[in-house]
């Protein structure tokens, strides 16, 4: 087994090219350091240094002993500072999945705040999208899930509230076909033209699409962002979160058209299963406050729910 006094002896000879430096780095005497260096060389079964030239080097064997035994070093006190961390009430890791509805840059000044306890929880972020945020957490891949749409599954130790509401235009640039048919718009006349859909991320066969008519053609992208630029183009039609696409119906950009079927506001939820630790508690407090929900969702503050627990 590798001791720090061993490493510390391979580093002053290392650094020092003679066992007299190595001794007066250490503080010990020549034959102190030289007799250590021969139990060493036994212990290990190896030659870790070299005593052919004027000056006493490592072998190959001796430098990789020193690499590998100083990563061996700080590996254990990484460990032994994670185990204090989890023995005082605090996590490893908090993996955080938030809905790609949410506003991510909303949340950069928790992650600050978070950081200034020192808690040495490392943070992992990740975006899911439709029913594969509630499914990362019923899968054990999320702590806590943001902005998870539809109603909250049926799980042991559930906790959610309620975040807030999103509202939905259907819109279609000025150039498609429905821009220019009478409003409000039917079923039939929609189910003509192809829907442009944020893929479902849920791993599992139960995936969902909205506003999609019966047998119509469909284009699937990987996000909000990829929807609203389809729909900039003239690629399809489909419902948009108002607070996306409002700066481009504005510019002319695209269209709001009415339709006979409404599209109902999303509520959105936070959610995570319930058990010890301080980080869990910390980010599930802070979830809580409506102006974040606001910024979040780019809702209006008083629209922002504080929720009930599930």
């Amino acid at each position: 087994m590798l001791t720090p006094d061993d490493l510390q002896l391979l580093r002053a000879v290392q650094a020092g090219g003679s066992l007299s430096h190595a001794a007066r780095a250490l503080g010990r005497a020549v034959s102190t350091v030289s007799q250590a260096a021969r139990q060493l060389e036994e212990r290990m079964d190896a030659l870790l240094f070299d005593r052919r030239g004027y000056r006493i080097a490592l072998t190959e064997a001796g430098r990789l002993l020193v690499d590998e035994g100083a990563r061996l070093h700080r590996d254990t006190e990484r460990l032994t500072q994670r185990v204090q961390q989890v023995a005082r009430g605090w996590e490893s890791q908090l993996h955080i999945v938030v809905d790609e509805l949410a506003d991510f840059s909303a949340l950069l000044s928790l992650v600050s705040a978070f950081d200034a306890l020192d808690s040495g929880v490392q943070l992992r972020f990740t975006h899911e999208s439709v029913g594969g945020t509630w499914q990362a957490l019923g899968d054990g891949r999320a702590d806590i899930v943001v902005a998870a749409t539809n109603e909250p599954p049926t799980l042991a130790r559930l906790q959610w509230f309620e975040l807030g509401r999103m509202d939905w235009v259907f819109a279609v640039s000025p150039h498609h076909p429905l821009a220019r048919q009478p409003e409000p718009l039917n079923a039939a006349q929609i189910e003509a033209h192809r829907a442009v859909v944020v893929a479902d991320s849920a791993r599992r066969s139960n995936q969902r699409s909205y506003g999609l008519q019966p047998g119509q053609a469909v284009l699937a992208v990987p996000g909000m962002r990829e929807k609203m630029a389809s729909q900039l183009a003239g690629l399809g039609c489909g419902w948009l979160p108002r607070h996306l696409a409002e700066p481009h119906l504005r510019s002319g950009a695209l269209e709001a058209r009415r339709t006979e079927t409404l599209r109902e506001p999303n509520v959105l939820y936070t959610g995570w299963i319930e058990r010890p630790g301080k980080g869990l508690q910390w980010w599930t407090q802070q979830l809580r406050d409506p102006a974040l929900a606001s910024a979040l969702l780019h809702v209006p503050y008083r629209n922002a729910s504080r929720g009930v627990r599930g």
